[in-house]
């Protein structure tokens, strides 16, 4: 995905969602004149109010792909700036707006830089009176630095914040990853005894989120929770922006409330179910699901796998997590155990190569599933890949061993008729695109 196609603004959410886009409400590409006029400007807020309780209030949880609470990380910064008896104060907190986007199928965060910079500089701006914070970044890469770099420029109240160049590499943009490149220059995660929250970069409190949460954050700062939760489910509060990708009329981002049915946002984008086979939800560390009756939330399980409804009233077929907002469209006629084992040999050669799974359980990975999906017939592969999927998973320094062994196994869940017409010798979707054909 190039920057240049990130720049889709965003019109209208999911089916059914008549209400004017949250996020993007000061148009394209808006500068700040048009984002007073759209937001306003940052309330003060009054002595004694606190933004960490209006966003737990808020039940924000970050749009970057883990899905943690916001509130639940800025406590923990700001519990760790305050002194403490047992622990040497090292420093004012440092806040960190991650824009690095490494997943190759997501170009929603370089959209949102491109289009609503200011809500991710208000963002910081907020959090760094609440936290007294000491230093502020922006990380993402050079491209999608240049509509920040002219925002910046704008305003007198954002000159301490700076803009750091994110390397285009997958694990660029994990937390630690992004802490590790600010100290040494090398975006690689790394084996962390302790949380950023108390000892990030340089020894300091951290706060990493990713761009989107921050923007969010500056709409709870300005409106509060009641009016953040007037969007979404009780479960999964809000708006998010989701990147709709492969086989659609046109790639496109759009802002759909939580809870949203996956059906209906991939009607938004144009698609109809009969056309898709499978949905890749989440991203290359997300899971294929069949979308007829799926709700994305953060309500789901660990893990994303399908279970019971988030809500009463909700679709009744099973929910999925959103992760890092990538909606990958597969055709009726593609092959999903092709498709997985692209995605898994281009995991294997973005690892950080730190440690035992990502120098040499990824790559036996990916081997074994070229050879599933060219249909090699040799009935114990399947024996094989889980035999690999269990010595690799919680192993890693990182959780790019995990969240490969997640795709890979959601892959041989959804696509099972597959797989056994793989083991005979033959494609399956194959199969039925020369049926459809004649």
């Amino acid at each position: 995905m190039s920057a240049d196609t990130a720049v889709e603004p965003v019109e209208r959410g999911a089916a059914g969602q008549s209400a004017a886009s949250r996020l993007f409400a000061g148009g394209a590409n808006a500068g700040h004149a048009a984002h007073l006029a759209a937001y306003g400007t940052m309330p003060r807020r009054a002595p004694g109010g606190s933004l960490a309780q209006e966003l737990e209030a808020s039940g924000l949880t970050g749009r970057g792909g883990a899905g943690f609470s916001a509130w639940r990380k800025f406590a923990a910064v700001d519990l760790s700036r305050r002194p403490n008896r047992y622990a040497r104060r090292t420093g004012a907190p440092v806040l960190i707006a991650n824009g690095a986007e490494g997943e190759p199928l997501s170009f929603k965060d370089a959209t949102l830089l491109h289009n609503a910079p200011h809500l991710v500089i208000d963002g910081l701006l907020a959090a760094a009176e609440a936290l007294g914070a000491g230093s502020m970044f922006i990380y993402a890469g050079a491209a999608r630095l240049e509509p920040v770099a002219a925002a910046l420029a704008e305003r007198a109240d954002a000159r301490s914040i700076a803009l750091l160049e994110a390397p285009d590499t997958f694990v660029a943009g994990q937390a630690s990853a992004v802490v590790n490149f600010l100290e040494t220059g090398r975006a690689l995660p790394r084996d962390l005894a302790g949380r950023l929250a108390e000892s990030g970069f340089k020894g300091r409190p951290t706060l990493v989120h990713n761009v989107e949460t921050w923007a969010h954050v500056a709409l709870v700062a300005r409106y509060g929770a009641d009016w953040f939760r007037a969007e979404g489910t009780a479960e999964d509060p809000g708006t998010r922006l989701v990147s709709v990708t492969g086989n659609v009329p046109s790639e496109v981002v759009l802002e759909v409330p939580g809870g949203a049915g996956l059906g209906d946002v991939l009607a938004s984008a144009g698609v109809g179910l009969d056309a898709v086979s499978a949905v890749l939800v989440g991203g290359y560390h997300g899971c294929w699901v069949r979308p007829s009756g799926m709700v994305l939330s953060t309500g789901a399980p660990s893990g994303g796998a399908p279970s019971g409804p988030p809500s009463p009233g909700a679709p009744s077929a099973g929910w999925v997590r959103p992760g890092a907002g990538v909606l990958h469209v597969l055709g009726v006629g593609r092959c999903g155990l092709e498709a997985t084992a692209r995605m898994v040999d281009y995991l294997a050669g973005e690892s950080a190569r730190q440690c035992g799974p990502c120098m040499f359980g990824l790559p036996a990975l990916a081997d074994v599933m070229k050879r599933l999906a060219a249909g090699s017939g040799a009935p114990d592969l399947v024996r094989e890949v889980e035999r690999l999927s269990a010595l690799v998973s919680g192993r890693g320094a990182c959780h790019h061993p995990d969240g490969t062994v997640q795709l890979i196994h959601s892959a041989l869940e959804t696509f099972a008729d597959d797989v056994r017409w793989h083991l005979a010798g033959q494609c399956l979707a194959a199969a039925r695109a020369d049926g459809a054909a004649q």
